[in-house]
């Protein structure tokens, strides 16, 4: 996966236009700047295969950081640019980071995570410098625009939190491709089940490290098309969007959905969307209500995929096969699907189990063996830890997910951290972290604390609450934050100590009229 052919056959073309800015950089200029990049790293002692991390908001020179890193055979990960300075250094130090890219708008914790983080090598900055980091700009220029010799493909390492709350990294094999014969899955993809091609206008409206919308936005590059990126996502700047580009592709979350039906109709039918060919949504479920008015808004132009950061497994739909299956995620794709009980029998259609892949991509969890071996059937299949059932046409249905794992907004959040630290505050006794029912966010992040002492009044109840999501987000990225906070005596705990949880959580989703 490379720029070179668009750049050979035509170099002015946009590769990217930044939606809010309307900053543009051609095929040409991308591909120039990669290749000083990937100079500059070759040059700092960097070999195929070594790693650099990444964090900024979504730049305006994102893309090229993540096409120089490619270049130079690296092995790139962008880190959430919403992670505390604890989080942050972790990921540094676990993924063995030798380079640290980052942004102005990131500084005051750029300079948090100098000390932790010892053994990077190079830390560079855009837009601006602090004491500790080398500008980007300045010293990209120092190196020639000529592509490095005997190019290998590099490519990501995200981190997916684990069941412990420490992320982990979803490490895919590392083989050496050479890079101008390299193709990556994603860029398939693009072409043979969403219609991409070079004429394509590609709008991205989501964070740029999250692994769909890096690695789609790259392929869609790849193949030759415009990637139009937003700043942030906004109902009606998305739409407007659409309009000003004439896109004919996106990616997005349900959320995103759910906020676009939520514009006034006046609004919502003020921009043309009639260029859309497909826009594909993944990351979390999709109310049925919900697809089925953005499918009678756009037009039977919505696809659905899913997969999980691992590449594991791929399912699939169309929105003809969703009418034909409301509720379903599709069928698999280049794999197979088991379901499987607790023995890790196979189950007949109608029955849920763990969902197991067969066939697709083999992956691991960096420096956890034990959560690489969790995720393995005895047949070698693999798990993302997610439990459904395939009907009598091979669909799959998702009826859970991987333990109390929270999907709020397409992010995956673990209570288990939020847990560990609210115990740790004084006056509170026991905690249990779950998601429940949010109309827009499909989930929020719920606490059920035990108090040392139960709240004299609703005010102080109130004032607890408020003490404790202080005491949270001071010391956790907000995204994983409990939103609410109720406080009960006691909860309920076998005299073993476990906890359960599903007790407390069933009593929130009783009324919702759905379990996911």
């Amino acid at each position: 996966m490379y720029l070179g052919t668009t750049v050979a056959t035509t170099p002015g073309k946009p590769a990217l236009i930044m939606a809010g800015s309307g900053y543009t950089q051609t095929f040409a200029q991308l591909d120039a700047a990669a290749n000083r990049l990937s100079q500059l790293l070759r040059s700092a002692g960097l070999q195929p295969g070594d790693h650099v991390a990444i964090c900024m908001e979504n730049h305006d020179r994102f893309l090229e950081v993540l096409w120089g890193c490619h270049y130079a055979g690296l092995i790139y990960t962008a880190a959430s640019s919403r992670l505390t300075s604890n989080e942050l250094s972790y990921i540094i130090n676990d993924c063995a980071a030798k380079v640290f890219i980052t942004s102005k708008y990131k500084a005051d914790q750029a300079a948090e995570i100098v000390a932790p983080t010892p053994n990077v090598a190079l830390r560079l900055m855009l837009d601006g410098t602090i004491p500790g980091y080398e500008s980007y700009e300045d010293a990209v220029t120092r190196f020639p625009a000529d592509p490095l010799p005997n190019r290998l493909a590099g490519n990501d390492m995200l981190y997916s939190s684990g069941t412990t709350g420490l992320p982990k990294g979803v490490a895919k094999p590392f083989d050496g491709t050479p890079l101008e014969t390299s193709s990556g899955s994603v860029s398939g993809m693009l072409g043979m089940l969403f219609g991409f091609t070079a004429d394509s206008i590609y709008l991205s409206p989501a964070p740029m490290y999250h692994a769909a919308p890096l690695r789609f936005t790259m392929a869609a590059q790849a193949t030759g098309a415009t990637a139009v990126v937003m700043e942030h996502f906004d109902a009606e700047e998305y739409l407007k969007a659409v309009e000003a580009h004439k896109v004919t592709h996106s990616q997005v979350v349900p959320t995103m959905f759910v906020r676009m039906l939520k514009l006034d109709d006046a609004v919502r039918t003020k921009y043309d969307v009639s260029s859309i060919q497909c826009v594909i949504h993944a990351a979390a479920p999709c109310p049925i209500p919900v697809k089925k008015q953005m499918i009678e808004w756009f037009g039977r132009v919505i696809h659905e995929y899913y997969a999980g950061t691992e590449g594991n497994g791929f399912v699939y739909c169309n929105s003809d096969m969703w009418l034909g299956h409301e509720g379903t995620v599709g069928m698999p794709v280049g794999c197979t699907i088991h379901i499987c009980n607790d023995e890790g029998e196979e189950l007949p259609a109608y029955e849920s189990g763990t969902i197991f892949f067969e066939g697709g991509a083999t992956f691991e969890y960096h420096n956890d063996p034990e959560k690489t071996k969790s995720s393995r059937h005895p047949k070698g299949w693999s798990t993302l830890g997610d439990v459904g059932y395939l009907d009598n046409d091979g669909f799959l249905y998702l009826t859970d997910r991987k333990a109390y794992m929270i999907i709020s907004g397409g992010v995956n959040i673990y209570p288990q951290e939020s847990e560990n630290l609210l115990v740790t505050h004084p006056k509170v006794v026991d905690v249990a972290v779950f998601g429940v029912p949010n109309d827009e966010f499909g989930e929020e992040v719920k606490a059920v604390v035990q108090p040392k002492e139960m709240p004299a009044s609703a005010e102080a109840a109130k004032e607890l609450e408020r003490e404790l999501i202080a005491f949270c987000r001071s010391n956790l990225a907000d995204v994983k934050c409990p939103r609410s906070i109720d406080f009960r005596p006691e909860l309920p705990r076998h005299p073993t100590g476990k906890l359960y949880k599903r007790l407390l959580k069933d009593e929130y989703w009783k009324n919702a009229g759905r379990s996911i």
